[in-house]
């Protein structure tokens, strides 16, 4: 489980454009391919799912004794999912838009 609101950042990747890493001697961008980051971002919200998936589970065994943290984690799920829902739709529509476009 995670707290705090800097999660933003888990989920879209590259958030924080100019950003560099060094790998192998080399300066490398954190900026990378659409197919990249919306994977990422996909693959970010699948683990928070997850990880609200076992606090409810661990809450429905008995070993999670702070209800307050499994609802957090489960709202923070939901927060998620409706960001990445709301992404992908304006994705759509400014796809749509340029199709519609005339050359």
């Amino acid at each position: 489980m995670t707290n705090g609101i800097g999660q933003v950042n888990r989920l879209v990747p590259g958030l924080q454009p100019g950003i560099e890493t060094k790998i192998s001697g080399e300066v490398k961008s954190s900026e990378g391919k659409f197919t990249e980051i919306f994977g990422e971002m996909i693959q970010s919200v699948n683990t928070i799912q997850h990880e609200a998936d076992h606090a409810q589970e661990l809450l429905a065994t008995g070993e999670a004794a702070d209800l307050h943290q499994v609802m957090i984690a489960v709202e923070e799920a939901g927060i998620t999912m409706d960001l990445f829902l709301e992404i992908r739709n304006r994705l759509l529509e400014g796809y749509q838009t340029l199709v519609k476009m005339p050359m």
